[in-house]
């Protein structure tokens, strides 16, 4: 066992034990607001439209940068998107894309900032087929990967390919085979929590 600082320490795995005694993955040991989201969010089950239209939207944004920089500026873009509703996202103008590029708070990419309220136009079409959360969640597959390390983590599936070409022909945008694995990762379609983890299993959707 060696020592990464003061009051944690790497163990088999891959995962680190904190002074509190969890072990978590080497993302989530350090900071503590990455900690918090790992602890009580992520990869647990996001079943509604609007919480589900706000992760696909973040993941997008997050596209080349790191999740880290995403979650401190998420209260600015929940204010900057009205909550990610996506009724009131699909009614926004060039001028609401000209205002939003001046926001510093959030990441100022137009071609992100465009894609953000196409895909609430084409969340809100998709209600004629189910809705976005049954079309997402029809992608899970019919087993979860169980990595002992970070390493064994794949970046892709095959179910994620598939669901990025799926939501693309709906309209979609910034929804790679990357960016949809990260976010069924996210949201408990995929349980990828390392198996020394606290988490692992936790999100019920897994035995």
């Amino acid at each position: 066992m060696s020592e990464l600082t003061t009051d944690t320490a790497v163990v088999a795995g891959g995962v680190v034990v904190g002074e509190d005694g969890l072990a978590r993955p080497t993302w989530a040991s350090t900071d503590a607001l990455m900690r918090e989201y790992y602890d009580t969010e992520w990869g647990m089950p996001v079943r509604d439209e609007q919480g589900l239209f706000e992760r696909i939207s973040l993941e997008g944004f997050q596209a080349g940068l790191s999740w880290a920089t995403i979650l401190r500026k998420r209260p600015a873009f929940r204010e900057a998107f009205l909550s990610f509703d996506p009724d009131r996202v699909a009614t926004f103008t060039e001028d609401d894309v000209e205002r939003l590029m001046q926001n510093e708070g959030i990441i100022r990419n137009r071609a992100k900032i465009q894609a953000t309220i196409r895909n609430a136009q084409a969340t809100i079409a998709l209600r004629e087929e189910g809705g976005l959360v049954d079309f997402v969640w029809s992608f899970q597959p019919m087993a979860t990967p169980a990595p002992s390390t970070l390493s064994e983590i794949p970046s892709s599936s095959p179910e994620s390919v598939a669901l990025s070409k799926a939501l693309r022909k709906k309209g979609f945008s910034f929804v790679g085979p990357t960016t949809m694995f990260a976010l069924m990762e996210a949201v408990g379609i995929i349980d990828t929590h390392l198996v020394n983890s606290h988490r692992r299993g936790s999100s019920g959707v897994w035995a």
